[in-house]
């Protein structure tokens, strides 16, 4: 039986809507750093990583020519939040016109989550998506950031996106074409 998806589309529109979350203790060896050097089978990794138990599957028949392609496209960045050395998640940020930049992906690994990773690597994310215009030349100023999330992901997502301060503009609910699931490995050729 297909259970129907809701999805919720969230956003910003000032730096100042941004309420930002804790930033963890020195001593929990938290930082966050952009993947500067686009790698298709490090992106692949992060996200069957963190979707795998949220059903995102939307990427999994790419080939690694599409994943670069996503990668190397101008606006788009990868920011890795890392504890002591393991990754520990993702913020994708893809720039799009006119000064918006989408939160195309974000979460955790599931041994990262409830631990106040996840608010801090969204509130970093976001003011990156903030200042995203500065490190890309010839891009508007960011005026709109905005994600989407659904029922499928897991179950702080949506709450820890209005504690961040972004507003939901519109809400869908369909029953997803579902496609047999297929293996989440990251050199799988899914």
């Amino acid at each position: 039986m297909t259970t129907a998806v809701t999805t919720w589309s969230l956003e910003l529109n000032a730096p100042g809507e941004l309420q930002p979350a804790a930033v963890p203790a020195a001593g929990a060896g938290v930082r966050i750093v952009r993947a500067e050097v686009p790698s298709p089978d490090f992106q692949r990794f992060l996200y069957t990583a963190v979707g795998g138990d949220c059903s995102w599957t939307d990427r999994l028949p790419w080939p690694p020519a599409r994943w670069r392609e996503v990668l190397e496209r101008p606006g788009t960045e990868l920011w890795v939040a890392y504890e002591h050395g393991t990754p520990a998640g993702y913020v994708e940020l893809v720039g799009q016109d006119e000064g918006v930049v989408e939160i195309g992906y974000f979460g955790l690994l599931p041994d990262f989550r409830g631990r106040g990773i996840g608010g801090h690597l969204l509130t970093y994310g976001t003011e990156r998506a903030w200042d995203l215009g500065g490190r890309w030349p010839g891009r508007a100023a960011t005026r709109r950031v905005w994600v989407h999330t659904c029922s499928l992901d897991g179950p702080y997502a949506l709450d820890n996106y209005r504690r961040r301060g972004f507003r939901v503009f519109d809400t869908v609910t369909a029953v997803p074409n579902v496609r047999p699931r297929r293996p989440l490995g990251a050199g799988s050729d899914a």
